[in-house]
């Protein structure tokens, strides 16, 4: 019996990883899809130091090397990396890198989008806008990547009320739950689809 190659997955993270954590361990023992790398922008993310404690490689690049350059693209082809998964990064997605990964690109946004996405639109800042618009719900969005903050097609959403007495920090509290419950097998979904 023939079995199917590993698909090398990327994770690209700009802060503390939490969600890069829980899909290192999700896939830790899946013996068809395998955490290759994770990427930063920034030297000093915490999310760094959980990829090498799970032995998974890392590399910080600069915004040149990013929006400018190949050098990246470059670096994820020659690992063999076929999927890019964003969990907690910035920075909007230069043209080249998605063309690379048309339609193996993933983002997770804090939000039920179109609503509180767009630019600047992450972590507090969203649950804060959430709460001072009066909004009856939010919840999580699994997405596509394009060229826009938050406008590829979305593959994913769960909702939950908000309660009068939500605070933006209750709100980030219940998003996580939702973000480490249903990410890595959203992911893991998405990969087998494209099989």
């Amino acid at each position: 019996m023939q079995t199917s190659p590993t698909t090398k997955v990327a994770l690209f993270a700009s802060g503390s990883g939490t969600n890069a954590q829980r899909i290192i361990d999700y896939f830790k023992d899946n013996k068809s899809i395998e955490i290759s790398m994770l990427l930063s922008n920034n030297p000093e993310a915490y999310a760094l130091t959980r990829a090498q404690e799970a032995n998974v490689p890392t590399r910080v690049f600069t915004k040149a090397e990013f929006k400018d350059s190949s050098v990246i693209v470059d670096e994820l082809k020659a690992a063999g990396i076929s999927w890019v998964i964003l969990a907690g990064f910035l920075w909007l997605i230069p043209k080249h890198l998605i063309q690379a990964y048309p339609v193996s690109m993933l983002n997770i946004h804090p939000a039920l989008l179109p609503n509180f996405g767009g630019k600047g639109m992450y972590g507090m800042h969203v649950h804060k806008a959430v709460i001072e618009t009066g909004a009856k719900q939010t919840g999580i969005t699994i997405h596509k990547v394009n060229e826009e903050y938050d406008k590829g097609e979305i593959v994913f959403q769960v909702a939950f009320d908000v309660l009068p007495t939500d605070t933006p920090e209750t709100v980030a509290e219940k998003i996580h739950a939702l973000e480490y419950e249903h990410f890595p097998r959203v992911i893991e979904e998405q990969i087998i689809k494209l099989k």
